[in-house]
């Protein structure tokens, strides 16, 4: 598990803890990862100022695995909001590091840590991430108390796509 600044949840909260969280911007990607770093100075950000971006979705309400179906609906639901209150948001997908788990998210910009946790409530969540040039933290849904700093971590820029050019036109 990596360095918290405190802990008091059980069990299931270390998952949270051990989550990475790949994020979709519209010039690069990159990949937030609890573990020893000194965080991303320097990576590419699109907020100015160092703005916080809330990791919120939808998925898997109570933290009991749902239908694919009721999943995807949750989820547009969450990005109907957010696009109803005019907020900018990116793809992002958050799981565990070996890639077995992972759940659609939307990384968001323009809401507070009381904001991020009422959305997040409202899909019946136990977390959202906030994520920093300068911090990594995990937002219990319920109860401040046991918000989470996460002070070992790290964001690496994710290899691009590899682009194929588009076959020409048959003359």
């Amino acid at each position: 598990m990596p360095a918290v600044s405190h802990c008091t949840k059980s069990a299931p909260w270390s998952h949270y803890l051990d989550a990475v969280v790949d994020i979709a911007f519209a010039t690069h990607s990159i990949r937030v990862t609890p573990g020893p770093g000194d965080g991303a100075p320097g990576l590419a950000s699109p907020l100015v100022g160092g703005h916080t971006v809330h990791i919120v979705t939808a998925f898997n309400p109570g933290g009991r695995q749902a239908t694919a179906y009721a999943n995807l609906r949750a989820q547009h639901e969450l990005l109907r909001i957010l696009g109803l209150r005019g907020l900018r948001w990116w793809p992002a997908v958050g799981g565990d590091p070996a890639g077995t788990h992972a759940e659609i998210s939307a990384a968001v910009a323009g809401l507070d840590d009381a904001q991020a946790r009422a959305l997040g409530r409202r899909f019946g969540q136990d977390a959202v991430f906030a994520w920093s040039p300068a911090s990594w933290r995990l937002l219990d849904c319920a109860e401040v108390a046991h918000d989470t700093v996460i002070t070992d971590w790290h964001a690496t820029l994710l290899a691009p796509p590899s682009h194929r050019p588009a076959p020409s036109p048959a003359a």
